[in-house]
């Protein structure tokens, strides 16, 4: 049962749906998981001290802070357990892909992941994701083992598109998602060239609002893409290269 399955009349508690998705989990297990997960939607951070705010108010400062430590630290509840749980509620059909690159801070060790999620009305769900074990961009063989995985859990008939930006660029790169059947969105940089020409000197003078889309597909970074060129709201040349119509 989903969300949308649950009758008006009849209301389904988180627990509930977690169990359906989590038959193998212990009711408590799903009740803290449950108690976490609306502590963070109603706290919106991800702070211990202030997610200990908004569990239930019968617990005591010490049992809210063991209850958060348990759910985090519980072996369980591993990324594909929450696969589980995600992806039968995503809308069907195909579905926008986005890759990125985000720091966070666990206590005072520096986090730097690579993230990939699907976009649902303007906002990007991760779905998998993998720690860097270093500051910095992220390589290709990272890249490629993550959408590997979701490719396994999402066939690549799923995927309308995968965005990116400009960290996310290689020959290598774009090969491996051709061979995938996985069309692309990628920013690239202004730097680029084409027949020798930088794209930010050809279209250095290219008006506000207005965008160019070559008629050809064009070779950039060792594979044939099609180009479109725009002037963003704030003056910056937005260059995206793909597999597919663009426009």
């Amino acid at each position: 049962m989903t969300i949308h399955d649950a009758a008006p009349e009849q209301p389904t508690s988180l627990p509930d749906l977690l169990k359906a998705r989590l038959p193998f989990l212990r009711r408590d297990t799903l009740k803290r998981v449950s108690d976490v997960v609306e502590a963070l939607i109603q706290a919106q951070s991800t702070c211990h001290r202030r997610l200990g705010t908004f569990l239930p108010s019968d617990m005591s400062p010490e049992a809210r802070k063991k209850r958060l430590q348990r759910c985090f630290q519980d072996q369980q509840l591993s990324g594909e357990v929450f696969l589980d749980v995600l992806l039968p509620l995503l809308p069907p059909g195909k579905l926008v892909f986005a890759m990125d690159r985000t720091n966070w801070e666990h206590g005072t060790q520096p986090l730097n992941l690579l993230v990939l999620g699907v976009v649902l009305q303007g906002f990007t769900l991760p779905l998998v994701w993998e720690a860097i074990p270093h500051s910095g961009s992220s390589n290709t063989s990272t890249r490629e083992r993550l959408v590997a995985r979701l490719l396994k859990r999402l066939p690549a008939r799923r995927w309308k598109v995968l965005v990116a930006d400009r960290e996310f660029l290689g020959q290598h790169w774009f090969e491996f998602l051709r061979r995938r059947r996985i069309k692309r969105c990628i920013r690239i940089k202004g730097s680029a060239r084409v027949d020798g020409d930088r794209l930010d000197e050809v279209y250095a003078g290219l008006p506000t609002g207005q965008m160019v889309a070559m008629a050809e597909k064009e070779a950039i970074y060792g594979c044939r893409m099609q180009l479109v060129m725009a002037r963003s709201p704030e003056g910056d040349l937005m260059c995206l290269a793909g597999s597919g119509n663009l426009t």
